[in-house]
């Protein structure tokens, strides 16, 4: 039986202006400035699944536990976004946190984690929760229910360092 969450319609990729202005965070990080952007976005590397090449995009933390450490991050575009299909295809990867880079494997989390990632993030975060269900058309009026039901609907891909903070890459 099919879920009611498989008919959603997941928002168009951004074209011409919006996906330049999508990717102008990315350009801060590459120029060094992104710890300017705080503890909310992290640069991710991820290797072209078909090309090989290395790509960048910078993402929205959802959760953050630093004890691990590990980052969640959630896919607004659903799993049709190049970023998540890349990591599918080569789940160890490199992120920028701040101004640290980690090396990282990526777990990919089941609706039932995501409903429990969105309800706590819903509680943090309440107008921008509200805001990033609108964008992605599903239907969340910010109840703990209704944010839950989204989260079900999101695809969650959690970080996991392997391994203490690499060094600060630098680039000559």
């Amino acid at each position: 039986m099919p879920s009611e969450d498989a008919d959603i319609q997941q928002p168009p990729l951004p074209q011409g202006w919006r996906r330049k202005a999508a990717r102008a965070p990315a350009l801060l990080f590459r120029v060094g400035l992104g710890p300017l952007l705080g503890r909310r976005l992290l640069l991710l590397h991820h290797t072209g699944r078909t090309s090989g090449l290395d790509r960048r995009v910078v993402l929205e933390v959802v959760a953050h536990d630093p004890d691990s450490p590990a980052w969640t991050v959630a896919s607004g575009f659903g799993p049709r976004a190049d970023w998540y299909r890349n990591l599918r295809a080569h789940p160890k990867t490199v992120l920028q946190f701040g101004n640290r880079h980690h090396a990282v494997t990526a777990r990919f989390l089941g609706p039932d984690d995501g409903a429990a990632i969105m309800e706590e993030y819903g509680a943090r975060h309440p107008r921008t929760a509200r805001r990033l269900c609108a964008f992605m058309r599903l239907p969340a009026d910010g109840s703990a229910t209704s944010l839950r039901r989204a989260g079900r609907a999101i695809p969650f891909v959690r970080l996991e360092s392997e391994s203490a903070p690499k060094a600060e890459r630098r680039t000559h």
